[in-house]
């Protein structure tokens, strides 16, 4: 069930209207069966995978608790991670791992028929999988105390606003406000109503418009060269970004609707001065998950310099993994773990034992952009001869710079009026990002007079209803991974 389908829609209607009626007491049971229900509705197996692994990591938590030595908490910590990652393993290498066993087989012209094994990553498993995987190790590491109740923990790890791509819930933050008695309450419903308005504009007016263009230049690489791929990557980057904040802002405004806080999870990162200050604004509850469970335990800041920039590319080779065994995505995660490196010696946190206040210069804002933009090329090209294609042309012609124009207008093929609404949507969210550093925008709009703020609002309903791509519910780019 996708959250921009009309099916969505009536679900959300009626599980809020429900949730209101039932009785306090037995919302948590209903929230749990409408988490279900919306997961299944995509495919009945994949509830079997979400409650094998609740199963899992609730008994071995229990487990590990109560082991009386380290070396059977160890193995019970174990007994859970390792499944999950081996399954996660089998579903993201497996069909790669497959077309490449075929590809052999035609090449050798062997006597074999071809493997037809169909592995299809189920949506949102590598977050619900985190997720588990993360509650384990706090109970390990003694943060927390294991879940007595399997129904308040089962709700945990299926809450069905964040169920299918994050925000990547904390066990310490989340659990106690699903076992809180909820009642309803006006302002919160409302705040999540014009966030996840924001969010729909983010993913229908800017995202998916966007992505149509960055589809046809990057799906036949070949056939373009020059300006039009550095327009279509700046195109991508701006549409990568609203994807997946867009659904990350209807996830939390969702959640808001039930009483619920989860963590927010984009704060302006095209406005950060360092790829570091990037990563502590994009996509926090997944960056920060690969900073506790994988950096910090390979040593993190406690090590030589040395191993510390070794920890860093090590974290960014597995972020770049966990989004797919290409060599598209392993080498964008090690540019980002190098870029880091870079930074971490050049400006280092402390000099002499004391910290240093680093300025910050308005030309990094460009460079900072311009770095991420040529990262995501990697990210976006279908193969790694593409990608290496496309930065190989990036400047072609640009000895004639009318030419070099032209022809990118020419290969653009878009009307001036679409190319002008694009303009418009992208300075909107411009806007948007730059007030959001100060303030809360939603807040911000919701103080003004009644005209004000209602004229906002009712502009913004008509621009999704006017510009988004009708009868298509298109999956948010993060679903595949």
């Amino acid at each position: 069930m996708l959250f921009n389908s009309l099916t969505f829609a009536v679900f959300l209607l009626a599980a809020f209207v429900l949730y209101h009626i039932v009785p306090v007491r037995f919302r948590w049971v209903f929230l749990l069966a409408a988490s279900y229900a919306f997961y299944m509705n995509l495919h009945a197996a994949y509830g079997l995978l979400l409650f094998g692994a609740t199963i899992l990591t609730y008994f071995l938590a229990l487990s590990l608790e109560k082991a009386p030595r380290q070396a059977k908490k160890r193995i019970c910590l174990l007994g859970g991670v390792v499944p999950l990652v081996v399954i996660l393993l089998v579903f993201k290498l497996g069909a790669p791992v497959i077309g490449r066993i075929n590809s052999f087989i035609d090449a050798g012209r062997l006597s074999m028929q071809p493997l037809t094994v169909k592995i299809l990553l189920p949506a949102g498993v590598s977050f619900y999988f985190f997720q588990s995987m993360g509650y384990l190790i706090d109970v390990y590491k003694g943060k927390i105390k294991a879940e007595r109740h399997f129904g308040y923990y089962a709700l945990f790890v299926s809450f069905f606003p964040q169920l299918l791509a994050g925000p990547i819930g904390r066990a310490d933050v989340l659990l106690p406000q699903l076992k809180k008695e909820r009642r309803f309450e006006y302002n919160n419903v409302t705040y999540g109503l014009k966030l996840m308005a924001w969010g729909y504009f983010k993913k229908l007016v800017i995202a998916d418009v966007f992505a149509a263009t960055v589809n046809k230049v990057y799906d036949n690489a070949y056939s373009y060269v020059g300006l039009v791929f550095i327009i279509v990557t700046v195109m991508f980057a701006i549409e990568i970004y609203c994807d997946f904040s867009g659904y990350s802002d209807i996830a939390i405004g969702c959640a808001k609707l039930f009483g619920i806080e989860l963590a927010v999870n984009f704060k302006s990162p095209y406005l950060s001065f360092s790829i570091k200050e990037f990563w502590s604004r994009w996509h926090i509850s997944l960056s920060t998950w690969f900073r506790d469970y994988v950096y910090i335990p390979l040593g993190g800041n406690r090590v030589p310099k040395w191993r510390r920039c070794l920890n860093l590319l090590l974290t960014f080779l597995v972020s770049g993994f966990w989004h797919g065994s290409s060599l598209t995505y392993i080498l964008w995660g090690a540019i980002h773990g190098i870029l880091q490196i870079i930074e971490t010696l050049l400006y280092p946190k402390i000099r002499r034992g004391v910290p240093v206040t680093r300025r910050k210069h308005w030309w990094q804002l460009p460079v900072t952009f311009t770095m991420l933009c040529f990262t995501w090329i990697f990210f976006r090209a279908n193969t790694i001869q593409d990608a290496f294609w496309i930065i190989s042309r990036l400047f072609w012609d640009i000895g004639r710079p009318v030419n070099y124009l032209k022809t990118a207008v020419i290969c653009l093929d878009m009307p001036y009026l679409s190319m002008l609404g694009m303009l418009l949507s992208a300075a909107v969210l411009f806007l948007y990002d730059m007030v959001s550093l100060k303030q809360d925008v939603i807040e911000l709009v919701s103080r003004q007079k009644g005209p004000v703020r209602w004229s906002v609002y009712v502009l913004l309903l008509v621009v999704i209803a006017l510009f988004s791509q009708k009868g298509i519910a298109t999956e948010f780019i993060y679903f595949q991974f």
